[in-house]
């Protein structure tokens, strides 16, 4: 081998990403509230951008200073936007000045915005309490001394969103006996204290599992219920999958026994835990509209959450006045030339983000206007090739977005799908034989539901649709339908 330096030429392609092309591709794959979330972090963070307030012209700024945004020429004399005074302080006062300018608070204040800023937060929810949250505010009815308290304390925290106790009472007697306020604890006294939380509260707080929280309502309770309690200890797992018959042969009484205990069962609460925590709901903003006028749909982006942004006209004479101070003048244009890529992102999502979508909905029309069962296969790379995109771009587009139709809210991915031939030639789309195969579950015969064998029979006479069983199988799982014989009654 032949040791030494060298020099060699050498020829290859490589893609190189603009922090420009990175932030255009993280705004266009941010839904409407992440995107109004970012704009407000943009504001904070960047003083030469600014909201277009109502009845303001976005494009003033622009055309005073050129038709890209960029300051005049030196030498062109002091030029005054109107309404602002000029900036003819020293570098320090006129700093001082725009800070004061650019306040959000003394603009929310001076604007009249302030009350409607406070009626936001006013009718902001809280944050939803935990289980442990929420059950502490309960501890105040126990009798207890304030060493109990403390157990108490530590056995709330440890239960799961459920109400369930994962961890074993000896475990968590020793982890209570290791801390300085709780030393010495015994495995007595966490039982005893979580026998008040249970007669207090509520009777199966703290269960192990499945079983024992039935079992500790049911003892609760005080009835003389042995069928009950026989089904809880050992057909838990029968009454899931259906098996009826075999429970009745078990335990020696009849159906229409095993389906009263069962009906009894359905009272008892499955979750202790789930009715002090507070679960809240994710509300889904669709960004993109589509309107039915006279017989033609309109395609449109949603109202944004967020006016119009623009360049703070201040900027200019800001830098008129820095010109000198080199370092300053670099900051301001740094700020600036970052507000104008973030505005230009802004806007490219949204111009990329309505072109996929009326792209989207020409080929999806037949959707709007039948419903599911209309639904045609459609694959990115189409839409991608159509609006003159990449299909990366199509996916980052849609990605996390929904859509607002006659037909309801739904993700722009679900439009997006697979499908298969039918005999006539035509093709359904995933999603249609879905709905088609829901549709066939809720019509039938509940003494005899269908198998999956005869679901593709079906599909193949009445749709002409041939798909597998085990196709069949899949579909309908994705839908979440138990098998026939799960879905038997009795």
């Amino acid at each position: 081998m032949k040791l030494g330096l060298h020099q060699s030429a050498r020829m290859e392609q490589r893609m190189l990403q603009s922090p420009q092309m990175i932030q255009a591709m993280q705004i266009l794959q941010l839904s409407s509230q992440d995107l109004a979330e970012r704009v407000e972090q943009e504001l904070i963070e960047n003083p030469f951008l600014e909201l277009v307030e109502p009845g303001q012209d976005a494009g003033a700024e622009a055309s005073a200073s050129g038709e890209d945004g960029r300051a005049p020429a030196a030498g062109n004399g002091p030029e005054v936007v109107a309404g602002e005074a000029p900036l003819d302080d020293g570098p320090g006062e006129g700093f001082e000045r725009y800070e004061r300018e650019w306040d959000p608070v003394r603009r929310v204040r001076d604007n009249g915005e302030a009350d409607k800023k406070l009626e936001a937060m006013a009718n902001t929810p809280d944050a939803p309490k935990s289980v442990a949250e929420a059950l502490l505010d309960q501890l105040a009815f126990l009798d207890l001394d304030p060493r109990g308290r403390d157990i108490a304390e530590y056995l709330v925290y440890s239960l799961d969103p459920r109400g369930y106790l994962e961890e074993s009472l000896e475990a968590i007697a020793a982890e209570c006996a290791a801390t300085e306020e709780l030393a010495g604890t015994s495995v007595e006294e966490v039982a005893a204290v979580l026998a008040e939380i249970r007669r207090v509260i509520h009777p199966a707080l703290g269960a192990r599992d499945l079983k024992e929280c039935l079992l500790l309502q049911l003892d609760a309770t005080g009835a003389d219920a042995p069928l009950l309690r026989a089904l809880i200890e050992h057909h838990l797992e029968d009454i899931t999958t259906n098996r009826l018959p075999r429970i009745s042969k078990a335990t020696g009484r009849s159906i229409e026994d095993v389906k009263s205990a069962i009906e009894s069962l359905r009272h008892l609460d499955p979750a202790p835990g789930g009715e002090f925590g507070e679960n809240t709901a994710a509300a889904i903003t669709p960004d993109v509209q589509v309107e039915e006028q006279d017989g033609v749909f309109d395609v449109r982006l949603t109202r944004q959450r967020y006016a119009e942004l623009r360049l703070s006209p201040t900027y200019r004479q800001l830098l008129r006045v820095i010109k000198k101070d080199r370092q300053l003048a670099d900051f301001v244009k740094k700020r600036v030339e970052s507000a104008r890529w973030f505005i230009d992102a802004v806007q490219q999502r949204q111009s990329t983000l309505e072109r996929i979508a009326r792209c989207l909905f020409v080929r999806q029309q037949g959707f709007l206007e039948k419903g599911v069962r209309a639904l045609k296969p459609l694959r990115m790379q189409e839409v991608a090739d159509e609006v003159g995109v990449h299909i990366s771009t199509v996916s980052r587009a849609v990605s996390g977005k929904y859509v607002q139709t006659p037909r309801g809210i739904f993700p722009l991915k679900y439009f997006f799908t697979g499908g298969t031939t039918k005999e006539s030639g035509e093709v359904a789309s995933q999603a249609a034989i879905k709905n088609r195969i829901a549709e066939l579950v809720r019509q039938e015969d509940r003494a005899s539901p269908l198998s999956d064998d005869q679901l593709a029979e079906l599909l193949s006479k009445r749709d002409r649709i041939r798909i597998a069983r085990r196709t069949v199988t899949k579909y309908r799982k994705a839908l979440e339908i138990p098998s026939s014989s799960q879905r038997r009654a009795f």
